[in-house]
């Protein structure tokens, strides 16, 4: 879980470094390869390792929420470096994010067991063919 906590927090400020570059692009295309636009990049390709090993041995329906925390971070983000206004809109939003977190949280908590299904790649409820696949 720290880990895709972790994750979230790092995509959030390649979001800021992706915008912080794009104001290079405001004449085009020609600047598109500029520092703060391969900052956000990596940090990105880095969340997203971060994610890949969080959900190797957790449970995808309780982890892959958690992403949504990225955007509690962009809020404050945005508005430490570019200066965007709180809304109550936002803050709605932000609620309406922490409580959904919370609720699919407690998923984990049901005390009902969980199968395995790491045999051979297989993927549970799926035909042979498809779990080949993966």
């Amino acid at each position: 879980m720290l880990l895709v906590l972790a994750a979230s927090f790092v995509g959030s400020f390649g979001a800021v470094f992706l915008k912080s570059g794009s104001h290079k692009l405001r004449h085009g295309l020609r600047n598109v390869v500029n520092l703060r636009l391969g900052v956000g990049v990596l940090m990105y390709l880095l969340s997203t390792a971060l994610f890949i090993a969080a959900i190797r041995d957790g449970e995808l329906t309780v982890l892959y929420p958690l992403v949504s925390l990225g955007y509690v971070w962009t809020l404050l983000w945005s508005r430490l470096f570019f200066g965007e206004p709180f809304t109550r809109h936002k803050f709605l939003g932000l609620l309406l994010i922490l409580v959904g977190v919370f609720f699919i949280g407690l998923g984990n908590a049901s005390g009902v067991p969980q199968e395995e299904t790491h045999d051979q790649g297989a993927v549970a409820g799926t035909d042979s063919r498809v779990a080949r696949v993966f």
